[in-house]
């Protein structure tokens, strides 16, 4: 009897100590992909909007156009002369124009506005220019699901919980690019 017993004891440790190693296993390399989604930020009213006078700050989803290289150095206008002592130095001479890009098939990037659209199931945001639209962020309410759809006339956003849908839309086919709010 005392040996059955060493035996059963013998075989509990080991299973106990093989299921303890196998759960730390797992547990390791699952703490370590498993993270919480990216959150985007909040845009706020108090940025000024752009205008044709302020250039809009350079995008951080966006590279920066290659910028030309000059074949030969401008000419430096002459130094104005006057004799009003409050006047500001001449401006250091711009860089010439950038080549007009050759035509393709794809719409060229918008010059467009930042639009927020905030619903029930989250926040989504598009740079929307005078022919086509880009997805800047969409972002989940919690306990929401979310899905994107790119295609080159539309995006569409869906958020869903609990059987409810909710579609942001923004269209751009053979007209200016518009957005719609569905909710089923």
């Amino acid at each position: 009897m005392r040996r059955g017993l060493l035996h059963a004891v013998a075989w509990s440790l080991a299973t106990g100590a093989a299921v303890t190693l196998s759960w730390w296993g797992v547990h390791t390399v699952m703490a370590g992909t498993a993270y919480d989604p990216p959150r985007a930020l909040p845009i706020t009213a108090d940025r000024p909007a752009t205008t044709p006078s302020t250039s809009p700050r350079v995008s951080s989803t966006r590279r920066p156009e290659p910028s030309p290289t000059p074949t030969a150095p401008s000419p430096t206008p002459p130094p104005a002369t006057s004799s009003a002592p409050d006047r500001e130095p001449p401006a250091a001479p711009s860089r010439p124009p950038a080549p007009a890009p050759p035509p393709s098939s794809t719409p060229p990037a918008s010059d467009g506005q930042v639009k927020s659209y905030t619903v029930d199931g989250g926040r989504v945001v598009f740079d929307i220019g005078a022919a086509s639209a880009e997805l800047v962020s969409a972002t989940p309410a919690p306990g929401w699901q979310m899905q994107v759809w790119k295609q080159p006339t539309y995006i569409r956003v869906t958020f869903g919980r609990d059987g409810k849908e909710i579609d942001v839309f923004c269209t751009w086919h053979d007209h200016a690019p518009m957005v719609q709010i569905d909710e089923r």
